[in-house]
């Protein structure tokens, strides 16, 4: 079966956005690449972007998170558009309430998190980076939805 692996776009601050990331869900990096890491006299990186991510990857469970900071000569990233969410489900109510504690700190909380109209315990908010969530537990599936 396929995977679905999220990836967003940041204005240079997904070193920041992922390390808020890991400090919640754990883990490690599969892979950090700066835009530095691809320059050469062919496709030359501007100073101010070369320890910006080109690419960070984060395991989560059998998917994996990934960004990128979007070059400044490519325009900013508008952080208050409407984004698809990240639906993170969980395989228990302790583990549900411990993900949106965990990031949903310095964000807005749309729904708090609390048994919903259709059966499952369920939460959504916006992150301090602008990235909407949702987290879910459904007991009947015991987060292999």
């Amino acid at each position: 079966m396929a995977l679905i692996n999220p990836h967003i776009n940041f204005n240079g601050n997904a070193e920041e956005a992922f390390n808020f990331y890991r400090s919640v869900f754990g883990g490690e990096f599969a892979k950090i690449m700066r835009f530095k890491d691809l320059s050469s006299p062919e496709y030359p990186i501007a100073e101010n972007e070369a320890n910006k991510i080109m690419h960070i990857a984060l395991p989560i469970g059998k998917n994996i998170l990934m960004a990128n900071d979007v070059p400044e000569s490519m325009g900013r990233v508008n952080e208050n558009e409407n984004r698809s969410k990240i639906s993170v489900s969980a395989e228990s109510r302790e583990e549900a309430d411990k993900l949106f504690s965990g990031l949903s700190a310095g964000g807005t909380i749309e729904v708090s998190i609390d048994d919903s109209p259709w059966g499952s315990y369920f939460g959504m908010f916006r992150d301090k980076f602008g990235i909407e969530w949702m987290v879910d537990f459904d007991p009947k599936y015991k987060g292999k939805v």
